[in-house]
This record gives C-alpha cells, sequence and structure tokens, in this order.
C-alpha cells in the first residue's frame, strides 16, 4: 500500500492512499475526512466504468486518474508537512479549521480546487495541443461523474441530519444554492482551460495555471460566503448534524 503520492503508480493505489487519510482524519475527526471519502467513492465509479468500457479509452482513462489524483493528494500532504499549496486549496484546507461550515460546504470547496483547477491540468498533461480534441468525451464523462455526485451527497448528508431534506424541500434557498455552484462549475469551463493549456509550455504555462488558480480560489466564496440568508440555514443545518466527524465520514462512505 503507498504510503505518500509519489507512490502511487495506479487507480488502486489511489483508492489505498485515500483510505490512509481516511482512517487518519476519523482518527483525528479532521473534516478534511469529509472530501477524501468522497473522492475515494468517486475513484471507485471510475475504477468501475474503466473495468466495463464505459470511457472510450479505459488505459488513457486511468492514466489521467492517477495525475488528476496526484494533484489533490500531493496538496493534502503538502499541507499536512506545512509546505506550499496552490491558492485554490489552500482554501479548502483553511475551511478544515473552522467549526461553522457543514459537511456540504467542505466537499463542495475541495470539488472547486480540484474540479476548477486540478482536472484541467491533468487532461492538458497527459495530451499536446494536437491531441487533447480526441479527450473531449471522456473528459465529459469523468466530469458528469464528479459533479453528478452533489445530489447524492445531499442523500448520505440526511444520514448526518434528517431535516436537511425537509429544509431543502420547503425553502429551496440551499438547493438552489448547490444548483449555483454547479452552474458556475459548468460555465467556468474546465475543458477550455485544459484546451488552452495544451497549447502552452514551459513558463507560458505555469502562468496560465497560476492565473487560474487565482480565479478558483476566489471562486470559493460562493460556498464559504453564499449569501445572508444560506449562510443561515448553513448554520440551522450545522447545529442539527449528529454526530462526530468520524461518523459523518462513514456516512458518506456509505
Amino acid at each position: 500500500m503507498p504510503q505518500t503520492p509519489e507512490a502511487v503508480e495506479s487507480i488502486e493505489d489511489v483508492i489505498s492512499l485515500l483510505e490512509i487519510i481516511i482512517v487518519e482524519s476519523q482518527t483525528h475527526n479532521d473534516p478534511l475526512g469529509y472530501f477524501a471519502a468522497l473522492y475515494q467513492k468517486v475513484t471507485i465509479k471510475v475504477k468501475e466504468g474503466i473495468e466495463a468500457g464505459f470511457f472510450d479509452d479505459g488505459e488513457r482513462m486511468e492514466k489521467l486518474d492517477v495525475i488528476f489524483a496526484k494533484r489533490y493528494l500531493d496538496a493534502y500532504f503538502n499541507y499536512k508537512n506545512n509546505l506550499g499549496t496552490t491558492s485554490a486549496w489552500a482554501k479548502v484546507f483553511n475551511l478544515s479549521t473552522h467549526y461553522w461550515p457543514i459537511v456540504l460546504q467542505h466537499l463542495l470547496i475541495g470539488m472547486n480546487a480540484h474540479i476548477n483547477l486540478d482536472l484541467g491540468i491533468a487532461a492538458a498533461e497527459i495530451s499536446t495541443q494536437g491531441t487533447i480534441a480526441d479527450l473531449k468525451e471522456d473528459f465529459k464523462k469523468i466530469n458528469t461523474i464528479l459533479s453528478s455526485l452533489v445530489h447524492e451527497v445531499q442523500d448520505d448528508l440526511a444520514k448526518v441530519w434528517p431535516t436537511l431534506k425537509w429544509i431543502l424541500t420547503k425553502t429551496k434557498k440551499v438547493d438552489d444554492f448547490l444548483v449555483d455552484f454547479s452552474m458556475e462549475l459548468a460555465r467556468d469551463g474546465a475543458w477550455k482551460f485544459a484546451c488552452e493549456l495544451a497549447s502552452k509550455t514551459g513558463n507560458d504555462r505555469e502562468v496560465m495555471i497560476k492565473s487560474r488558480d487565482h480565479i478558483v480560489s476566489k471562486k470559493a466564496k460562493l460556498v464559504t460566503n453564499p449569501g445572508m440568508i444560506p449562510k443561515v440555514l448553513l448554520w440551522m443545518i450545522r447545529i442539527g448534524e449528529k454526530g462526530t466527524v468520524s461518523k459523518k465520514i462513514d456516512d458518506l462512505k456509505g
């Protein structure tokens, strides 16, 4: 079982290292385990999709998945070792030290960093300007898997606080916030970023990544400061959330 991102070479290695993060998070009641649990679920679905022939090129998809995952794993272990990381991931790690954010906010801010920044970088890394168009359909499929989990997570979170479904149905405020955030992910154009990045090399590529990181980190405000009415409802949900962080991670793992 790999102990560091450098040792990760396959999708099975990704799943194993995520398990280490999950166990560590449960041991220390660390909210960072929420995203790790969700991401392990996503990775297992991608693995099943590859084995079932869901993607156009399974071998290429596994390569993309590993490079994509290692961006998150690098960020996580750099943070734990007091090393630098991207601004987008710094927002995620900063949120984990606060009491009031609900589980869903921790997940969404992680998705923001990983989908809006990391996915495009990973896609460009396995492509060239001439070949990235071949990746488009598989890119859309993995992005669909990632984004579609928002509503599945709502069902998982109903285990943490059953009243959540009633609030979403009656007020629509938090639900609208989730839909708006998902729309923002789509509008921002992870694929467009991947295509533009694939045409860059050297310093030009680094400059573009830094610029994108700045944009994505600013977008985190949609999660951390969604407006007064959603914020009040999120506080209500937080007060009503049941169980320890460790128990909530179990609920997310399903």
